[in-house]
């Protein structure tokens, strides 16, 4: 696992407009939460800066969030507490959840943000995955977005520097990615992204973390979401798409 202790810290910069409102990120996954009852029971592991766990906890739902990183969980605890939500935070990366939840404990897992890729190999992201399907009712559902690795993979090693400046709390910044694309799809890849603010003087500051990743094709999530329970019941998987996402229920 990596960390985004860095990033954590301006981490705003890498969320989108539409989705930096927690309500508005919430929103984005209205047809699946539809299928919720009422008083669900969420956990939102990888949980980021907390926006989905603030919008969820916004709509009455008992949420948990976790994530790997002391820095997110810290920046969640400051989100939920300026929006007056109630969200439960710990630390806690995928292979350690077991420990500090219950078996069927939640009625839904979400898993979004791109970050299983982070798991090493694909020995840990079964491991992550058998941990959240693990929490999950039965009938409960995992939610998972990820990047289409097969897209990524194809562009190979490059620099990608975003083409307008981003705003975020009166500060201007420009987005910068760097991908180390490794020969085969089983060996680890790195991405650091950096993040360039401009302050009011034209003084620029960088902020940059270099993160471990290990890509997986489609059709191998669908094996290991298979191999530890869970059958997949919503994708939007595109080969020619930048990200998908895969709703999968607790057989």
């Amino acid at each position: 696992m990596t960390g985004y202790d860095v990033l954590a810290e301006v981490y705003e910069w890498l969320i989108s407009d539409a989705k930096l409102p927690p309500a508005e990120f919430a929103a984005s996954f209205d047809d699946v939460l539809k299928l919720l009852p009422s008083n669900a029971h969420v956990l939102d592991c990888s949980c980021g800066t907390g926006q989905l766990a603030v919008g969820l906890a916004g709509r009455g739902m008992q949420v948990v969030a976790t994530d790997a990183s002391e820095a997110m969980v810290r920046r969640t605890v400051e989100l939920s507490e300026e929006f007056g939500a109630s969200v439960r935070a710990v630390r806690a990366n995928w292979e350690e959840l077991p420990d500090h939840f219950q078996d069927n404990t939640f009625d839904m897992v979400f898993c979004v943000g791109n970050s299983l890729h982070h798991a090493a190999g694909a020995t840990g992201r079964g491991a992550a995955l058998e941990s959240m399907s693990r929490l999950l009712r039965p009938g409960g559902r995992l939610v998972l977005t990820s990047r289409t690795w097969e897209l990524v993979r194809a562009r190979g090693s490059r620099l990608e520097i975003s083409d307008r400046l981003v705003r975020r709390n009166g500060r201007d910044a420009v987005v910068v990615y760097r991908w180390e694309i490794a020969p085969h799809w089983e060996k680890e890849h790195h991405i650091e992204i950096a993040i360039a603010q401009v302050d009011v003087t034209g003084l620029v500051l960088v902020r940059s973390e270099l993160l471990s990743c290990w890509p997986y094709r489609y059709e191998e999530l669908e094996v290991e979401l298979h191999r530890v329970g869970l059958q997949t019941e919503l994708s939007t998987f595109d080969l020619e798409a930048e990200n998908y996402m895969v709703v999968a229920s607790k057989v």
